[in-house]
């Protein structure tokens, strides 16, 4: 039973129906883009293991066809299983099996990208300092105590919680928040908004010694969070895009938005920072443009957006611990693609130039004279 599975998976069979299923998933994956949006689908069939459906008025998902994590491990595993079971150590198949290497390689390297790369922005207006970035895909509860005007303190509550629903108690603070609705896609009412997209909202009530201090609707269209007072304390409640706080402080000091002479035509867009890290002695201005991003602390800060006015700078905050894999897959592959090809020319012109041995001359055949035989005649 278990050579069974291990032919199975080193098979060819079972490395061609992954490609196949690759490409179905691309090709599906690409059009549901168009119908929920690019991060819903790559949450859904691109970062999943399986692709589910829910059918219509339940909340039941249901597994129909393999999502792209899934589709991706196999490849990985039965590539490295068609090594261990098929390759023999030689010295002309250097290249081969630094090509095969290069591609497990770029296969578990997109795999820890995908488990753990971290995506943030930081909105900058000009003069202003930051110390955190935030993640607009995701959110959280952030409890606040502002009673000191020097410090606030702050609980932070994932999302998750809030959807789960049920009663929530913060730690370290002397009150319960129990959650009566969450809507994890919600649009404000009235006018319109100029923003077509959905964001969360929830309405939780705050108890303290079994009495019910009120309700808060909290959702990040608000642009206030609630305000209440308990046991002579100020605190402010609101639903924000998740914060990832850092040990070090930007200023936008300029933000330049260039175009082209005589046109409207953006060439280039620009902010001009101070970075201030006292722990590592970091103090001085950087620019970050298009296509010179800032790489520091372990992430790389790019030039993404900015805001009508051309006061407020975006910039996109990526955190990658896998970011090198690519390069060195790719020295891997074209290593053996260079590496494979020099053998077979060598190989080929070795055999052009070799000059063929002229064997020694030999002793010409002797010639037998048949014998004749007959009756002698008289005559």
């Amino acid at each position: 039973m278990l050579k069974n599975c291990a032919n199975f998976l080193a098979s060819l069979r079972l490395t061609v129906v992954c490609l196949a299923l690759a490409i179905i998933v691309i090709f599906f994956g690409t059009l549901a883009e168009v119908q929920i949006g690019l991060y819903a689908a790559q949450a859904e069939i691109f970062r999943s293991f399986f692709v589910h459906w829910t059918p219509a008025g339940t909340h039941l998902r249901i597994p129909v066809f393999p999502g792209g994590w899934l589709v991706g491990l196999v490849l990985l595993a039965n590539l490295i299983a068609a090594h261990i079971r098929r390759f023999q150590f030689a010295r002309k198949k250097i290249g081969i099996l630094l090509v095969h290497a290069g591609l497990i390689f770029l296969l578990a390297g997109q795999f820890l990208t995908e488990i753990y790369q971290v995506e943030s922005q930081m909105r900058l207006p000009v003069g202003a300092t930051i110390n955190y970035t935030e993640d607009s895909r995701n959110h959280e509860l952030a409890v606040i105590d502002v009673t000191d005007p020097a410090r606030d303190s702050v609980v932070s509550i994932p999302e998750s919680l809030l959807a789960t629903g049920g009663e929530i108690r913060p730690p370290g603070l002397p009150f319960t928040l129990r959650v009566k609705s969450y809507f994890q896609n919600s649009t404000p009412s009235g006018p319109a908004s100029v923003e077509d997209e959905n964001r969360p909202t929830a309405v939780v009530e705050v108890v303290a010694g079994g009495r019910l201090l009120g309700n808060c609707t909290v959702s990040s269209w608000l642009p206030e969070p609630q305000k209440f007072n308990l046991e002579g304390r100020a605190y402010e409640m609101a639903l924000r895009p998740k914060r990832y706080p850092k040990p070090y402080s930007i200023t936008l000091l300029e933000f330049k938005h260039d175009t082209y002479p005589g046109t409207d035509i953006p060439s280039n867009f620009s902010s001009k920072i101070h970075l201030r890290d006292p722990a590592h002695g970091e103090d001085r201005d950087v620019l970050i443009r298009m296509n010179t991003p800032l790489r520091y602390g372990g992430e790389t800060f790019y030039q993404a957006s900015f805001e009508t006015g051309d006061m407020v700078s975006i910039l996109q905050v990526v955190r990658n611990p896998a970011a090198i894999t690519p390069y060195v897959a790719c020295t891997l592959v074209a290593t053996g693609l260079i590496v494979q090809f020099l053998m077979h020319l060598i190989g080929f012109v070795r055999k052009r130039t070799q000059v063929p041995s002229v064997p020694a001359a030999a002793a010409p055949p002797k010639v037998l004279q048949p014998a004749l035989a007959g009756k002698r005649s008289d005559r």
